[in-house]
């Protein structure tokens, strides 16, 4: 895991790769610089479209273009893409349900110095509870390059959440099979499970190691489809492990961490721990020191993980 690119320049980089396809239209809200959508824009200057600052109308056009055969991604920083157009989305996209993909960068607090403004922390939930619509959070560039792939193959509102910071690469391209709506089991273990998604699984990972060293065995789920979420993975680590932390970059309601209660809920009720920012908004600062601050760290998933553990001995007395 030692090299670093951003999920919104593989972002970029796909939709270059893949522009060949001409029914494929990019729209951005004067970011093409910043959401990598600029690759295109080089590539496929007759198919790129600068909306200005304008996402709710930018929203619109995508769902004309839909209509006349047009696979169209929509782009913008997450906080203008799912909030400041929400009502665009819901009533223009996701109620018809025509085939418009959901470009959002710079999703949650490793935004960094940009503050709270610009750090969406709550898209998720506000996605989430739109019907029809299909949720993508990539852990890294390659499974970046794969939910792009899938959101052009799949007919229907797609929205796939990127960020800005470099994060390490997890997978390795020519042995991982991407397949929507379907979580990953990055590491085997039958004490607790940690689920995670987007740059949050890399530090599952790191806390995998960490609860190795003191006898811990932990398995880790990346979810990167959280809308349809993978149901029968939860509920077989729930079943097997006894015990889950979910960690996420998103405040504490209707993000991952709710969508796996459900699930466990309705299945096979087991205690769940969750790694996320609460009940705040964001603060301006280096992403290093966010992080600490909001305790979405390998060391605090560790501290929940053994809380899962103690849940766990107790429900079993």
């Amino acid at each position: 895991m030692s090299k670093k690119i951003a999920t919104r320049q593989a972002y970029g980089d796909a939709l270059a790769e893949f522009g060949s396809d001409e029914r494929i239209v990019v729209l951005d809200a004067d970011l093409s610089k910043s959401t990598k959508t600029d690759v295109f824009k080089a590539k496929y200057p007759e198919r790129h479209f600068n909306m200005g600052i304008a996402e709710g109308n930018m929203m619109a056009v995508a769902a004309g273009l839909s209509t006349c055969g047009k696979i169209v991604f929509a782009s913008s920083f997450a906080i203008f893409a799912s909030e400041r157009a929400c009502e665009q989305i819901r009533n223009s996209i996701c109620y018809p349900k025509l085939n418009v993909k959901i470009g959002a960068t710079h999703a949650g607090i490793s935004v960094g110095e940009d503050g709270a403004s610009h750090q969406c922390s709550e898209d998720i939930g506000v996605m989430r509870s739109m019907p029809n619509m299909t949720i993508i959070c990539p852990a890294d560039a390659v499974e970046t390059r794969a939910a792009v792939k899938a959101a052009i193959e799949l007919n229907g509102p797609v929205y796939l959440r990127l960020g800005r910071l470099n994060v390490p690469v997890i997978y390795d391209e020519a042995n991982y099979k991407f397949e929507l709506g379907k979580g990953v089991t990055l590491r085997e273990g039958n004490d607790v499970t940690i689920i995670s998604t987007g740059l949050m699984t890399e530090m599952a990972l790191n806390a995998h190691e960490l609860l190795k060293n003191e006898g811990i065995e932990a398995r880790v789920i990346n979810i990167h489809t959280i809308k349809p979420i993978d149901k029968e993975i939860i509920t077989k680590a729930a079943k097997e492990t006894g015990a889950l932390v979910v960690a996420e970059e998103h405040v504490a309601y209707g993000g991952l961490g709710s969508a796996v209660a459900e699930v466990v809920v309705d299945n096979y009720p087991v205690p769940v721990k969750m790694v996320n920012m609460g009940d705040r908004f964001g603060k301006s600062g280096v992403p290093s020191e966010l992080f600490k601050m909001y305790g979405l760290t390998p060391e605090n998933i560790v501290s929940k993980a053994k809380e899962a553990l103690e849940a766990k001995k107790k429900c079993c007395k």
